[in-house]
């Protein structure tokens, strides 16, 4: 049980989601007032990542690049929407432990947690630093997404590591038919 004095502000939540604390991913689990904050966090970093490429990859317009990092920022949330409905059907009809009990918004605030260290990807402002911060950032946000999953469906170690993995070949299969229709 969390102690009352717990800070809840989004940056502490997020400094504890990237470390790995599974008590914020409990708690923000059961914070439905935590909704917006996960939200924030998808966009916000969402907005970091888009900055770093974009001045890496020296982009010639402002107003090319606002409308961009509008589009990343519109995408990134409907991305995790889309992954939290996914891993949620997942999690709960296909892999749902004895203990399983969630429903999508407490799977989504995790979730919008788990995307805590894609901040760092504003670091990619170095083009030289870009791919091995990609890198970095990619591992771990699989591993905060395990910790998140692992909290909201009350799973074994093994059982998130599976409804992660599903969750992100079906919503490759999703985007996949998404972009073969618009195309």
């Amino acid at each position: 049980m969390q102690a009352a004095t717990t800070d809840r502000s989004i940056v502490s939540r997020m400094i504890r989601a990237a470390r790995l604390d599974k008590d914020v991913y409990e708690e923000v689990e059961h914070d439905r007032d935590a909704t917006g904050q996960a939200a924030t966090v998808v966009i916000g970093t969402s907005l970091a990542a888009g900055i770093g490429a974009a001045i890496s990859g020296g982009s010639d317009g402002a107003g090319d690049a606002v409308l961009g990092l509008l589009v990343v920022a519109a995408f990134s949330v409907i991305g995790w929407a889309v992954y939290a409905w996914i891993t949620y059907f997942i999690g709960t009809r296909f892999l749902a432990g004895p203990d399983t009990s969630a429903d999508w918004g407490e799977l989504a605030r995790t979730l919008g947690f788990a995307n805590s260290p894609r901040v760092l990807m504003i670091l990619g402002v170095a083009p030289a630093l870009a791919g091995l911060i990609g890198l970095v950032v990619g591992i771990w946000i699989l591993v905060t997404t395990v910790v998140a999953v692992r909290a909201a469906l009350d799973f074994t170690p093994g059982r998130a590591i599976g409804t992660v993995l599903l969750g992100w070949v079906a919503q490759g299969i999703v985007y996949g038919i998404a972009f073969a229709l618009l195309a």
